[in-house]
């Protein structure tokens, strides 16, 4: 033990020889002695005191910061074990505070760059507190930056109350808010809610439903123009090398019989080339000129009921169940496109479920948020994540003799309708929801 480290004791235990000496010079009536020593022993006491309670306020000025998290002190190791003690502690929370402030620059500063809007809330006291907004939701809702969600409640009161529906648990929808009283934008949101032994948060994800769309249709567009310049340059290739091969057989002098059946074979490929390449351009026309649809308001039922019929024969002929749960909703439609979009979907699902035991499609229409959307589902192979992405693709397609234009087409008559094609994948099968305006 050092002598430095506990100068308080000294001073104490020096004052307790005094009180001893003191007690001894009033035994034996020394007056002046006994004065002498009281005093000191005072003054030892105080000294010890002082000691000791100047440690104690180094040590809580130093512990108070770091429980403020003001890490603007520079304090320095001393003699003192518990003043050291509490210096090391300080520089340990410091340095964990600055890590923890890094990651969380790093981390808003990601957030901060992505295009999906992102809010985060967090409970406090049974009161939810804005945790972190990013730049992309404020401007996607045209709103300022507030610290409590309350404040949002008269910026954004559509949104707001939607929110406050969900009661705060994990949700998914498609929905439709006006922004700033002018005409509604669809959007994609979804919520979870995230919590610990300590907290609670709730994360806002909100995506604008048009710009997806651009998204998308920019990709698709680019990938359609590699489809094209595939096809264009497998069919062109050999039909281009034929016709040089025909142009030399042209210029001999004589033609035999050889050569007057290499010409006949040579024509014959490429009137086959020409008509594949002329059910390419017409496969196209489909899904580049689609007409404008003619609306009615019609029972999507009624349509539905009406594809099954159609496709009866096939249903029957590959053993296939087909479950019906079509509750009564009206919509605005063309019904020849429509009918046409669903037909798609159940050839879609009919060659899905081709290699099952047990085939079954489960059709259902429901309302929802406003919106009527009819759900196609099988049990079959499947769609893998390799080519989950490529399915709305023009001319994409795992089946032999497909033309690839059957999800094309119906996810472009839907759009026309200002409606969505949506594909879910299923433990067993894949699920498909088209997504009418009520």
């Amino acid at each position: 033990m050092r002598k430095n480290n506990y100068i308080w004791l000294i001073y104490i235990s020096l004052a307790i020889v005094c009180g001893i000496l003191g007690y001894h010079f009033f035994q034996l009536e020394k007056w002046i002695n006994v004065l002498l020593f009281s005093a000191l022993m005072l003054i030892l006491i105080i000294l010890a005191n002082s000691s000791f309670l100047s440690q104690i306020a180094k040590t809580e000025k130093i512990i108070q910061s770091i429980i403020k998290k003001d890490f603007s002190l520079f304090p320095k190791e001393e003699a003192s074990e518990l003043i050291s003690s509490s210096v090391q502690l300080y520089y340990q929370s410091k340095n964990e505070h600055l890590s923890l402030s890094s990651y969380k620059l790093l981390y808003e500063s990601i957030l901060d760059q992505i295009d999906t809007g992102l809010m985060i809330l967090s409970e406090t006291d049974k009161e939810w507190k804005v945790f972190y907004v990013n730049p992309t939701f404020l401007n996607i809702l045209e709103i300022p930056k507030y610290n409590s969600w309350k404040l949002y409640a008269a910026k954004i009161p559509e949104f707001y109350k939607i929110i406050e529906e969900t009661n705060y648990e994990s949700w998914q929808e498609f929905l439709d808010i006006s922004i700033r009283q002018n005409a509604k934008q669809s959007f994609s949101m979804r919520t979870k809610q995230v919590k610990n032994v300590q907290h609670s948060f709730f994360i806002i994800t909100l995506e604008s439903v048009q710009k997806i769309i651009e998204q998308k249709e920019k990709l698709a567009w680019n990938n359609l123009m590699k489809v094209i310049s595939h096809e264009l340059l497998n069919t062109l290739t050999p039909v281009n090398s034929l016709i040089q091969n025909l142009e030399y057989i042209s210029n001999q002098e004589t033609v035999n019989k050889e050569d007057q059946e290499e010409m006949r074979e040579s024509l014959m490929i490429i009137t086959s080339k020409s008509k594949q390449l002329l059910n390419f351009v017409d496969n196209y026309r489909q899904v580049a000129e689609l007409p404008k649809p003619i609306l009615k308001n019609v029972s999507l039922k009624t349509i539905t009921e009406s594809a099954v019929d159609f496709l009866k024969h096939e249903f029957e002929k590959n053993n296939i169940q087909v479950v019906l749960d079509l509750e009564e909703h009206f919509v605005s439609a063309d019904v020849k496109m429509i009918e046409r979009s669903i037909i798609n979907l159940y050839l879609n699902a009919i060659f899905a479920v081709s290699e099952k035991e047990e085939k079954i499609i489960t059709t259902s229409i429901r309302s929802q948020n406003n919106r009527v959307i009819l759900t196609l589902t099988d049990n079959g192979s499947g769609i893998t994540d390799e080519i989950k992405n490529k399915i709305f693709l023009p001319f994409f397609t795992t089946r032999n003799g497909g033309s690839g234009i059957g999800l094309t087409l119906s996810k472009s008559i839907m759009e026309a309708h200002r409606g969505y094609l949506i594909y879910h994948a299923q433990e067993e099968g894949s699920s498909f929801e088209m997504w009418f305006l009520q």
